[in-house]
């Protein structure tokens, strides 16, 4: 693969792993129980954020692309970067996908309630 596709496949493939680490219950609760393990210091609470473990899954990535070590900086923060994009776009979705709160209207009072 050549060109732009690699790098594509490098932020991809990050923000997967990144969310499925920060977010996901994963197969048989294997990564939940890896949170719960972790416990409250700071290993944990990295497990917690999509964008900071971001940086750390795109760092075999930019090692993989890189033509030297100036560049394989570059692509370490732009991969990460381009995770934490997704990640954004991912909550916007299913922010958007939650259905709304209905309220009941004035009259509608639910039973045993008095009228003020």
């Amino acid at each position: 693969m050549q060109g732009w596709l690699d790098p594509l496949l490098a932020v991809l493939a990050t923000w997967r792993v990144s969310h499925l680490v920060a977010r996901e219950d994963g197969p048989f609760d294997i990564v939940a129980r890896c949170r719960i393990a972790a416990g409250p210091g700071s290993l944990g609470r990295l497990m917690d954020c999509p964008y900071c473990v971001s940086l750390w899954f795109a760092v075999p990535f930019a090692a993989w692309l890189a033509r030297d070590w100036a560049h394989g900086l570059t692509l370490w923060l732009a991969i990460s970067g381009g995770s934490c994009i997704l990640e954004q776009v991912s909550a916007l979705l299913v922010a958007r996908a939650e259905p709304a709160v209905a309220e009941l209207p004035p009259h509608d009072k639910p039973p045993g309630e008095i009228e003020p």
